[in-house]
């Protein structure tokens, strides 16, 4: 473990003091690269901290508009473009997918809802073809044969991480009824308006500000072997088929792809504005994203259980609402557990609790080996429940 901590820029209101001395500690004691934060409670920012390196090299550090992938991070925007949808009348959650997406029923799909789409219930967590990396770049392929796929399970009685076919799920129904891919009705709708630095995939003249992602340090053959042999071949299909990592996400290729469970690319204080539109009960920015109604809605839990995909992994049953996990018992957001959030892979993080008025956003480069509740994210959701 380095002892040296970079330089810290940025702002912390005294009050959360904790939480600057948590992010550097991030560097110091929890092999933090590069990295952001940014808090926000009832709408304003009282956190906004970055610091690091934005390549493993260490010679560009990480500056105040560095974006970076966050991965399944980007699954919270996706579904705030869904409830939008849903909150002016124009898709029913409780409506069969088959009535935007006809294609969809093939394979016992008919009675599939849009609200199993959100929840991770809709049994399509992976497809049972092989499908590579050029594939899944190839979103008229990608949905095709999703709408052709026989469920997992059966639909509507348990969730199962829908990892890469989540956004495609989601985002082609957005399609149907919109018009738009995510990415374009998230621009026009919300980040665009509010001024959220936050694309799903990225613009090659915004290429230059992007930080390097740095895979954790491979396990040997026969250690990676032993985890895939312990993995269900429906948890296979959904986090392996194709695998992603770090290399796949810093190419050309990746970025131009419309990916709305994976390539979304922001800042810490993005993250945090996105997610503080749930948080602020569907305002921010002194704008209504989302009636009050609709933003509660979003975190309505669709019943515990042992995910079907991640269950093993995390070792506890999980409960996830309408796009968005809960907090829980575990507290992966903090104590109070009805407050929610998304984690990206590797360690990335947004959070809402309109209980506490509060968000956070938490960016960076050097990916851990988990998929959810980083040490390294917990430290700094720690710190801003114990400043408030």
């Amino acid at each position: 473990m380095s002892q040296y901590v970079p330089e810290v820029d940025g702002r912390c209101d005294p009050r959360f003091t904790a939480v600057r001395a948590a992010f550097e500690e991030n560097f110091r004691e929890r092999e933090e690269l590069g990295a952001a934060v940014t808090v926000t409670l009832d709408g304003k920012t009282v956190v906004d901290l970055w610091g690091g390196w934005t390549d493993a090299a260490r010679t560009r550090a990480w500056e105040r508009d560095t974006v970076v992938n966050v991965w399944s991070t980007t699954k919270g925007p996706a579904a705030l473009c869904l409830h939008i949808l849903a909150d002016r009348g124009l898709l029913d959650l409780d409506a069969p997918v088959a009535a935007y997406w006809p294609e969809f029923a093939a394979a016992g799909k008919g009675s599939v809802l849009v609200r199993h789409l959100l929840s991770h219930r809709a049994g399509l967590a992976g497809l049972r073809e092989p499908h590579s990396v050029d594939q899944l770049y190839d979103w008229e392929l990608t949905v095709a044969r999703l709408s052709a796929t026989e469920p997992w399970w059966e639909p509507g009685t348990r969730s199962g991480y829908h990892a890469l076919t989540y956004g495609f799920l989601v985002g082609e129904v957005v399609r149907r009824v919109s018009g738009l891919l995510p990415g374009a009705f998230l621009d026009r709708e919300v980040t665009g308006p509010l001024g959220i630095d936050f694309t799903i995939g990225l613009p090659d003249k915004e290429a230059g500000r992007a930080a390097e992602l740095v895979q954790p340090p491979a396990a040997n053959s026969g250690e990676q072997a032993a985890v895939f042999a312990q993995l269900t071949p429906t948890a296979l299909a959904a986090l392996a088929n194709p695998l992603v990592g770090a290399a796949e996400a810093g190419t050309p290729e990746w970025r131009a792809a419309e990916l709305p469970a994976l390539n979304g690319h922001g800042t810490a204080r993005a993250v945090a504005a996105l997610y503080g539109i749930f948080a602020g009960r569907g305002s921010w920015g002194g704008r209504q994203v989302l009636s009050p109604e609709a933003a509660e809605r979003v975190r309505e839990g669709q019943g515990t259980c042992r995910d079907l995909v991640l269950g093993a992994g995390l070792g506890r049953d999980t409960e996830i609402g309408l796009g968005l996990w809960l907090s829980g018992p575990e507290g992966s957001y903090g104590p109070n557990p009805r407050a929610f959030g998304h984690d990206g892979f590797g360690g990335s993080c947004g959070l809402a609790d309109p209980e506490a008025g509060v968000s956070l956003g938490y960016v960076m480069n050097r990916m851990g080996p988990r998929i959810a509740d980083d040490p390294r994210k917990m430290a700094l959701v720690n710190a801003l429940y114990g400043a408030l």
